[in-house]
C-alpha cells in the first residue's frame, strides 16, 4: 500500500540523509510538523499517514503489513536508506518496519513505546467514537466543541477534530471501523518479530510521568535492539513531543547528528 505523505527536501543538499517519520494513532503525517521543521535544516525529511489515517487508504491494521507499507512508500518516493522516527503506535511500526529490512535503516528513534503489549487509553476512546453518531457539524467550530463536549480533553478534541469533515451529517475521514476492530492488534506486539534484532543505534525516549515504558521493558527493548538508549524528558506524558518540544527536539538532533 503507498502512503500519503508530507516531504521536505530544504538542505540544498543533494546527498543529505532522509528521516521518516511515523504518527500515533488517531493521528496523521501533518501533525509531526514541529519535528519536521526542527529537522529540516540538516536532513530531508518525510512524514507519512500510516493506514487508516490522513489521506491514505483504509484496510485492517497490522505491524508487519504496516511496515510493508512504509518500505513501499519509500520505494515510491526513491528512499533507499533512512533514519527512522515514530511516536506510539508509529514507534511499533518504525521498530517492526526496521526489524523487516534492517539493511535499509541507519537509526532508530522511538518515542514512548516498547515493543510489548501496551495498552493504549485511546481503546475506550475509540469505541466511544464509534458508537457515537456524528450529529450535523457545520463548521471546524462545531466540531471541536461537538469533540470536548464527548471527550472533556480539549487536547484530544483538536486530535480528533482533524479526521471530522464538516456536514449534515459529519462525516469521517478517518478509517474508524478498522481502527476500533484492530485495537487489540494495535495495543499487541506480533510473534512474528520474535528472535529478531536490529543492530544499529537506537534511541528510546520516554515520558517521565508516561506508563508505557516501565523499568522491566528495558531488557525488552534491548533484546531486539541491543545498542539501544533510554532517555526520559521529566514532567512530560506520553505525548512528551507535544509537551516538551525543546527538550525532546534536542535529544532527537543529537541522536541523528551524532
Amino acid at each position: 500500500m503507498q502512503l500519503a505523505s508530507l516531504v521536505r527536501n530544504e538542505t540544498g543538499v543533494d546527498d543529505a540523509p532522509t528521516v521518516v517519520m511515523l504518527h500515533g494513532v488517531f493521528g496523521r503525517a501533518r501533525n509531526l510538523g514541529i519535528l519536521q521543521r526542527a529537522l529540516s535544516p540538516h536532513f530531508n525529511t518525510v512524514a507519512f499517514d500510516l493506514r487508516c489515517h490522513g489521506d491514505s487508504p483504509h484496510a485492517p491494521i497490522s505491524y508487519p503489513e504496516m511496515a510493508k507499507d512504509v518500505l513501499e512508500s519509500m520505494d515510491a518516493l526513491g528512499i533507499r536508506e533512512a533514519y527512522i522516527v515514530g511516536h506510539s503506535m508509529g514507534g511499533k511500526t518504525a521498530m517492526a518496519t526496521a526489524l523487516t529490512a534492517p539493511e535499509r535503516f541507519r537509526k532508530l528513534l522511538v518515542a514512548d513505546i516498547a515493543p510489548d503489549i501496551m495498552i493504549h487509553g485511546q481503546h475506550d476512546l475509540a469505541q466511544q467514537l464509534y458508537h457515537t453518531p456524528l450529529p450535523a457539524l457545520n463548521s471546524h467550530a462545531e466540531i471541536r466543541k461537538f469533540l470536548h463536549d464527548l471527550t472533556e480533553d480539549p487536547s484530544v478534541g483538536e486530535l480528533i477534530a482533524q479526521h471530522i469533515t464538516p456536514g449534515d451529517p459529519a462525516r469521517w475521514n478517518i478509517g474508524v471501523t478498522d481502527i476500533v476492530a484492530s485495537f487489540p492488534v494495535i495495543q499487541s506486539w506480533p510473534d512474528v518479530f520474535k528472535g529478531k534484532t536490529w543492530d544499529g543505534p537506537a534511541l528510546f525516549i520516554r515520558g517521565g510521568n508516561s506508563p508505557y515504558i516501565k523499568p522491566q521493558h528495558h531488557d525488552v527493548i534491548r533484546g531486539y535492539f541491543p545498542q539501544a538508549d533510554i532517555k526520559t524528558i521529566p514532567n512530560t506524558g506520553h505525548w512528551l513531543h507535544v509537551e516538551d518540544p525543546t527538550s525532546f527536539n534536542s535529544l532527537m538532533l543529537e541522536f541523528l547528528r551524532s
